[in-house]
This record gives C-alpha cells, sequence and structure tokens, in this order.
C-alpha cells in the first residue's frame, strides 16, 4: 500500500453526511474542524475515510450522543483559540500610550475615541 493511501474501499456518501450530521451536532463545523477532537490524521480530516473508520466514527459520535443527558443538545463549545503572532501578542500587551507614541513616530495621527 501506497503512503497516504487508505486500506480499504471508501466511505459512501451517506455515511460522510451521516457522520458530518453528527460532528456538527457535536458542536464541529467540518472534518477539518474537528481534526484535533476526533484524532482524524490528515486525510480523514479532508473528509476521505474508508468504510470502516466511518463506521467507527459513526458509532463513536453515536455513542457520546447517546450519553449526553437528554435536555442537552450539543456539549457548550469553548470558542475558536485565537492564534497570535510573537508580534500581534507583543503589540497587544503594549499600554495604549506607548502605541500612540509610536505610531506618531512613525508619522501617524492619532486620537482618543
Amino acid at each position: 500500500m501506497a503512503f497516504g493511501q487508505s486500506a480499504g474501499p471508501p466511505a459512501t456518501a451517506r455515511q460522510l453526511a451521516e457522520l458530518l450530521e453528527l460532528l456538527n451536532d457535536a458542536g464541529h463545523t467540518d472534518f477539518r474542524d474537528a481534526r484535533g477532537p476526533m484524532g482524524f490524521n490528515q486525510r480523514q480530516a479532508g473528509g476521505r475515510f474508508t468504510r470502516d473508520e466511518a463506521d467507527e466514527f459513526i458509532a463513536q459520535l453515536q455513542e457520546a450522543q447517546d450519553q449526553r443527558p437528554s435536555g442537552d443538545a450539543a456539549p457548550i463549545s469553548s470558542p475558536p483559540v485565537e492564534r497570535l503572532s510573537a508580534d500581534e501578542r507583543a503589540v497587544r500587551d503594549m499600554s495604549s500610550e506607548l502605541l500612540a507614541a509610536e505610531l506618531q513616530r512613525r508619522g501617524w495621527a492619532v486620537m482618543e475615541p
């Protein structure tokens, strides 16, 4: 088997639709969004599953759905983690006065809101 190839027949469109619906019910927007929490590999995050893989994930999500109390529609998902570069973190840590002074030094006109 070549690198990156799946070990079995591809999942059916019905399986993929059911899997995506269960992922949406669990609070994910798509396969790529669920990659980390579900443990998908890169191929699976692109929506490519074997029939056996799709069946396993469907069973896993259905089991998790059955274990939720009946009053809960879906788990409360935390807001997406904002990934900042070092420069963006440094700017956020600056005081407003220091940031305004630097902008003025660079020729910008700065005024308070």
